[in-house]
């Protein structure tokens, strides 16, 4: 007779603990991510701009430069701040507030259907990959499977309906089509196939997982989120502020000088894919600077390998992620953004 009442009971925790993260994630991204968005949206659509490029002109590029890097990583933490903080946030509380049996039949499998899910449910965060960073590793901490996590990850870069709406009326629609392409091969596709690198887990495994999990659950809410905000912050800020730093001191020697002559060169579709593959940006940033450098001579090919490899990842989000993906995936991920940027690179340069 109890065990309907205790069944009943769970249930009703997992209902309020999903809203609760749902309301906190909605009201986050509103303020930081879909209002402010609404406002950026109209002004693409009536001045065909959405600012100017965060690297200012290519000529000003430097290979080497102290002065750039804390330039560069001022005008990026001034961009993404708060959008970082919101990641931190809800990577935090997803390890709190989500429970694991519920999060592991929905995200836990190695099917397609989980990755879908995952992917599909990264359109509303909008965020670049270093804010999406966290979420990730939140979902692998609550054991979401490497596919799913990756599609999240992936997902909110590369398939940002607010980018896409800026980049059809600053760029193209030819740009717009070009990376929801990519997008959705590297979104859903890379991630599924990322499953296969990592023995799966037999029911004995998984068995195991849950009971630590749900022996742990039982710490106090306000206890169990302290420590896993905390660590997030011990693991995550300094690695991330370091790298930003490092990635603004070399700026000019990921993403290489352009003038007119340039143009479709095949050693710069190279050159862009893996720069703009290891540089980081914030949310939307390359739309202005494939803009700026086609207007200095920057060929359709550079510039679709740009387009790709700029929001998917970068040193910096790999470098949060590191501890919550194994070595061959991340590696594996890496490449398959190079590849797919030089594949874009190939088909700009006679698209644009």
């Amino acid at each position: 007779m109890n065990q309907p009442a205790i069944s009943q009971s769970s249930r009703k925790k997992t209902i309020v603990s999903i809203l609760l993260f749902l309301a906190i994630a909605l009201l986050g991204l509103a303020y930081v991510k879909w209002i402010p968005y609404y406002g950026k949206s109209m002004t693409a659509i009536t001045t065909h701009s959405i600012g100017d490029s965060i690297l200012g002109s290519p000529g000003e590029l430097q290979s080497f430069s102290w002065h750039s890097a804390s330039g560069y990583a001022l005008a990026y933490f001034q961009s993404v701040w708060k959008a970082a903080v919101l990641g931190i946030v809800l990577g935090s509380l997803i390890q709190v507030l989500i429970p694991a049996n519920w999060l592991m039949k929905v995200l836990g499998k190695s099917s397609f259907g989980s990755t879908a899910v995952a992917g599909l449910s990264a359109l509303p965060g909008m965020m670049c990959t270093c804010c999406a960073a966290p979420v990730a590793v939140g979902l692998r901490k609550r054991n979401a499977s490497i596919g799913a996590s990756l599609a999240f990850w992936l997902g909110n870069p590369l398939l940002n309906p607010a980018t896409l709406i800026f980049m059809t009326f600053v760029l193209s629609w030819k740009f717009t089509l070009l990376r929801v392409v990519f997008g959705v091969l590297l979104t859903f596709g890379v991630s599924y196939i990322a499953n296969r690198l990592v023995p799966q887990k037999d029911h004995v495994e998984l068995e195991r997982i849950m009971n630590v999990v749900e022996e742990e659950d039982q710490a106090p809410f306000l206890s169990k989120w302290l420590k896993s905000l905390g660590t997030m912050i011990v693991y995550i800020v300094p690695a991330y502020i370091l790298s930003v730093l490092l990635i603004g001191a070399v700026q000019g020697l990921l993403l290489p000088h352009i003038g007119n002559a340039s143009g479709n060169v095949m050693i710069l579709i190279l050159l862009c894919a893996l720069g703009g593959m290891l540089f980081v940006i914030p949310t939307a940033a390359e739309i202005p600077i494939i803009q700026t450098m086609m207007a200095f001579g920057l060929g359709g090919g550079p510039a679709g390998a740009l387009l790709i490899t700029l929001p998917a990842i970068s040193l910096p989000s790999l470098l949060l992620v590191a501890k919550s993906f194994p070595a061959k995936v991340l590696l594996f991920v890496s490449g398959s953004v190079i590849l797919a940027g030089v594949l874009s690179g190939l088909i700009g340069m006679w698209l644009f």
